[in-house]
């Protein structure tokens, strides 16, 4: 196999390709676009990382490659859906910073306490100044994180070195692994109430964006620290200066931005402020982490010659013609259910239970696990998941993954039911396809028969006369339009469960309003990718 590195990678890194005898490693660094595009035809891989741009057209000309390697983890100068289109794996290394964030993570909040980078600047102005700098340990203090993933879980074990009580929130972990790190799993409300250190390591996408705002730092302890070190825009930025603003925030400590380099206003009064410590994104930034996503890669390469399980590919390889070209419709059946049911799960499953029943499960039904798992999982993890590794993160995560095949199926042709379970409690929703459209027909042991829809809200409350039309009431006057609805029951005046698809989503304001108003047992507003 040929391999040409276009940028500057770590040498130490790439030894995994060094080593193998069957690869031949060229590194062309900094060429033109046009000489590059003239001799990627004659290589099988390409490892870069954020100086080449690999566009259609250099997929075009690399027609032996099969393999794109990004030494890092962002894919913004990688056209991945054309590079699946061609059948060209793509590979990152999204976890070779993971031990680099969590101790930058250390490193700015004991700066922060302990008024490093003031004391710094006095002292090299000629003062010497010792009170101003009186700072806080660490030790008695209860931090609270925000996502217990491979960084989040660092900072634990960190934090508990510092002999720190540590309270987690991450409702897609499993309690073993809390209990594997030593920590408390709570709901955010206690880490909100509870801890004097506040730090966030969860990605950044449409549940996490603004995920502590003003009404969170109102509910803060006075004095609360707060460290961000994941994702500019997980804590809304204006509140933040706020509350450091108004006293309530101690300090803070941020090596991320909405806005890199910063330009608005708010932002720079925020850098400014005097109890603010920054770093301009340096979490990655060391020689370890370098030579990390460089060995990362390499591997990957490797695994790929091995024709073994590749960890970190972003997108999905091709899988037997005959077999996909069946599986397809079923496909996009388990991914819709497992998106459904990800976002109306238990909090910290520990299970997953794929079971297919009917003529399906004559068939490997692998492909419909990994790719319901994938869907399942990708909207609550760091890295994308997909049908390669998407039984490896789950087991990262704690969650032991089961399938079940049955023939025989009493009301439909074909089945499939996804199954959460968590301590005490689970979830299952089943569908199957009509005319090739998936229908959600049972949800717990509610019969039910809908079409997932972008804009979704599950209710279940006792039953009792007109409280359908109170919700559609509340609906109406919020200017929100119902697409359809559907009603299920145990019985008459028992339980009963109705799912509605929107026209728009239904603000939190009115979510709360309709939970109160038919005393819900549950309620959760559900957004479907379209």
């Amino acid at each position: 196999m040929k391999v040409i590195i276009t940028d500057e990678i770590s040498k130490e890194g790439l030894q995994p390709l060094l080593d193998d005898p069957r690869i031949q490693l060229d590194v062309r660094i900094g060429l033109p676009v046009e000489e590059l595009r003239q001799i990627i035809g004659d290589y099988d891989a390409i490892i870069t990382r954020s100086g080449t741009r690999v566009d259609p057209a250099l997929i075009d000309a690399g027609g032996k490659l099969r393999i794109i390697a990004r030494a890092g983890v962002g894919i913004d100068n990688v056209d991945v859906d054309y590079a699946s289109s061609q059948g060209i794996i793509v590979v990152n290394a999204p976890f070779g910073n993971t031990n680099s964030a969590a101790e930058h993570t250390m490193a700015l909040l004991l700066s922060l306490c302990r008024n490093i980078t003031a004391a710094n600047a006095s002292l090299k102005a000629n003062q010497w100044k010792r009170a101003p700098f009186t700072g806080y340990e660490l030790k008695g203090k209860t931090m609270g994180i925000i996502g217990l993933g491979k960084v989040g879980g660092r900072v634990a074990l960190r934090a508990k070195a510092f002999e720190m009580e540590v309270l987690a929130y991450d409702p897609y972990i499993a309690e073993k692994r809390g209990e594997d790190l030593g920590v408390r799993l709570v709901q955010l409300e206690d880490i909100i109430r509870y801890a004097d250190v506040i730090t966030v390591h969860t990605p950044l996408n449409g549940e996490t964006r603004g995920m502590l705002n003003g009404e969170h730092f109102r509910g803060m302890k006075d004095g609360v620290l707060v460290v961000n070190c994941a994702r500019g825009g997980i804590i809304e930025e204006a509140a933040m200066l706020e509350a450091l603003e108004s006293g309530k925030a101690g300090g803070a400590a941020f090596d991320v931005f909405t806005e890199e380099p910063p330009e608005g206003e708010t932002l720079r009064r925020l850098i400014a402020h005097p109890r603010l410590v920054v770093t301009p994104h340096l979490g990655a930034n060391t020689f370890e982490a370098q030579k990390n996503v460089a060995v990362d890669v390499s591997r990957e390469i490797v695994h790929y010659l091995d024709g073994r399980p590749l960890e970190n590919a972003v997108n999905i390889p091709k899988f037997d013609p005959d077999l996909l070209e069946h599986m397809k419709p079923f496909m996009g059946l388990v991914a819709r259910i497992g998106e459904f049911i990800s976002q109306l799960a238990p909090a910290n499953p520990s299970k997953a239970i794929f079971q297919y029943n009917g003529k399906l499960a004559r068939y490997d039904c692998a492909p419909l696990t990994v790719s319901g798992l994938a869907a399942l999982l990708n909207r609550h993890t760091e890295q994308e998941v997909n049908m390669v590794n998407a039984r490896l993160v789950a087991a990262g995560m704690g969650i032991e993954v089961e399938e079940v095949r049955n023939t025989e199926s009493e009301s439909f042709s074909n089945l499939i039911t996804v199954t959460l379970t968590a301590a005490g409690s689970s979830r299952s929703v089943a569908g199957t396809l009509f005319e090739g459209v998936p229908k959600i027909v049972k949800m717990r042991d509610f019969m039910t028969d809908f079409t997932p829809e972008e804009h979704m809200l599950v209710i279940s409350y006792a039953d009792r006369p007109g409280l359908i039309g109170r919700i559609g009431t509340i609906l109406g006057e919020s200017g929100v339009n119902i697409g359809s609805l559907n009603l299920g029951r145990r019985a008459k005046a028992g339980e009963a469960m109705v799912v509605l698809s929107l026209d728009t989503p239904a603000p939190d304001a009115i979510v709360e309003q309709l939970a109160a108003a038919v005393d819900a047992q549950f309620i959760k507003a559900v957004h479907m990718k379209v």
